[in-house]
């Protein structure tokens, strides 16, 4: 038998924690093929999304995707999101939460084997402290251009270091 993953369940506790505590759960996703996301938000092959309550409608989190519908522009979506797409679940507020390797996508991925089956792997980078650091708040998504350099005083960007 096949090992099964742990990272949907990684998801789901650090969407329950989010909730719980009154955080704004965001998801950051590698997109590919296999993801269904708008792609006038998706930026260097990435997209950062509000997954709460209030931003979603119909939100499951199953072992292999999550789907949802969210409005855009207020236009009301369908979004696709295979689990081992997934960079990162964090709390908006204070950017706790969770990073994941994302080595091979759901379209990369064999057909013959199950997505479940990958396990990622995960690491704390220590921050002065000792302690885990925390993801960085996401960069405003929307249409506008990739070329313009970041405003002073915005908000920071999520930036994967490996």
């Amino acid at each position: 038998m096949a090992e099964i993953s742990t990272k949907p369940y990684l998801l789901r506790a650090i969407y329950e924690w989010c909730t719980d505590s009154g955080y704004t759960p965001y998801l950051a996703v590698k997109v590919d093929a296999a993801t269904t996301v708008p792609m006038e938000y998706v930026r260097k092959g990435e997209i950062i999304l509000n997954i709460s309550y209030g931003a979603t409608s119909g939100l499951k989190m199953d072992n292999d995707a999550i789907h949802f519908r969210a409005r855009f522009n207020g236009v009301s979506r369908e979004l696709y999101i295979p689990v081992q797409n997934v960079l990162a679940i964090y709390a908006n507020e204070n950017g706790q939460g969770m990073a994941f390797e994302v080595s091979t996508t759901a379209s990369e991925a064999p057909a013959s084997a199950p997505a479940e089956a990958a396990s990622p792997s995960l690491s704390a980078v220590p921050n002065g402290a000792g302690e885990p650091a925390a993801a960085p708040e996401p960069a405003t998504t929307g249409p506008d251009d990739d070329n313009e350099p970041p405003k002073k005083g915005g908000r920071p960007t999520l930036t994967r270091i490996k």
